[in-house]
């Protein structure tokens, strides 16, 4: 079912600074940690990370999956994934962001336009089974059950940037697989010059989708140009510290484009769908003025109501603040800058 709602985006979607501010006090003292105290994790003070953080990211923890068939599955595939390389593009040393702000934190609109709704709201929602539609100009086109679609890859351990256009900004470790490798094992025609993703419409899951007062026209999409996508960069991810993605994170499958904004790494994948044609994006659908189809991540192009030359890095209080100028491609520029050569990046924003 797709839900149809007003193109109309009042200013107040994207979060003032103050109000930011505020909540995160809110949420720094303990009042909305989803969660975390359930998996006996806390928030760090600003510029900490827990041991149990340490150790999640270290170990081999036990999938967590109510189905035992699918556990024992999932336990195989990420016992099997390749240790986090020592150094290199796939990495940084920059202290992660705690697991707690990580899992309660996060802009999913199916479940609300608070940053803790996700959180809050996801406890009906169900990633298995999970099945994704792979469409258009490929030459293997078909619906498959995650575990086919992940049975050839094998899983990495990577660690991201993750910048919102919002002006904050996380240090994740992510499980998953190089986008590029499932695009060439489904065979794209010469025609394929875009690839197109869909979230999960499900209003009984994601409740937001029904509510009345929603901005978005559902399903949630997003799209990459061939290139971006065969970027070795480009990651589709089952996981978040070690374990199987959270329902505030995007469980179980989705997109990680870390030179680019977060709105681009789309979450809770259904549908991939290989386009000859550039495809709508949800919000430059919504507010074109603000957010364009690359939303590479720049600090020379500010948003028309707020600058992006600096960003909080998360956890970050009022009395603790870790602010710190943004990186060009999020830091990523000696990697993907080649992608843009030649393009004004002004207007191509």
């Amino acid at each position: 079912m797709i839900i149809k709602t007003s193109k109309a985006i009042p200013s107040s979607e994207i979060t003032p600074e103050a109000v930011f501010r505020k909540r995160r006090d809110f949420l720094r003292a303990g009042a909305v940690v989803i969660g975390s105290a359930a998996s006996g994790f806390l928030p760090g003070e600003a510029g900490a990370q827990t041991a149990a953080d340490r150790e999640l990211l270290s170990a081999r923890s036990p999938v967590k999956i109510s189905n035992p068939d699918s556990a024992r599955w999932w336990q195989q595939k990420f016992d099997g994934r390749k240790d986090l390389p020592a150094s290199g593009p796939f990495t940084t040393d920059e202290q992660l962001t705690p697991f707690s702000d990580v899992t309660t934190y996060n802009n999913f609109y199916e479940f609300g336009t608070d940053k803790g709704d996700p959180a809050r709201n996801s406890g009906k929602f169900v990633s298995d089974p999970w099945s994704v539609e792979i469409a258009g100009e490929v030459g293997k086109p078909g619906t498959y059950a995650l575990e086919d679609l992940l049975k050839p890859h094998t899983l990495e351990d990577r660690i991201y940037r993750l910048r919102c256009v919002e002006a904050w900004s996380m240090v994740i470790p992510w499980v998953g697989f190089p986008l590029a490798d499932l695009i060439k094992r489904f065979e794209p025609t010469s025609n394929a010059k875009f690839v197109e993703f869909q979230t999960l419409v499900d209003p009984k899951m994601m409740p937001a989708q029904s509510s009345r007062f929603a901005t978005i026209d559902w399903p949630y999409q997003e799209g990459l140009r061939m290139d971006e996508a065969m970027h070795p960069l480009a990651l589709l991810a089952v996981g978040v510290y070690g374990n199987v993605l959270e329902a505030p994170n995007g469980a179980p499958f989705r997109l990680v484009v870390p030179w680019k904004y977060g709105f681009k790494s789309i979450k809770s994948i259904v549908r991939i769908n290989f386009r000859a044609d550039m495809p709508n994006t949800t919000w430059n659908d919504l507010q074109p003025r603000e957010y364009g189809f690359y939303a590479n991540v720049n600090p020379q192009v500010d948003h028309p109501r707020w600058s992006q030359a600096t960003e909080r890095r998360l956890p970050s209080t009022l009395f603790k603040p870790q602010r710190i100028d943004t990186l060009m491609f999020n830091g990523y520029a000696e990697q993907v800058a080649g992608l843009y050569e030649g393009m004004n990046l002004r207007r191509n924003y």
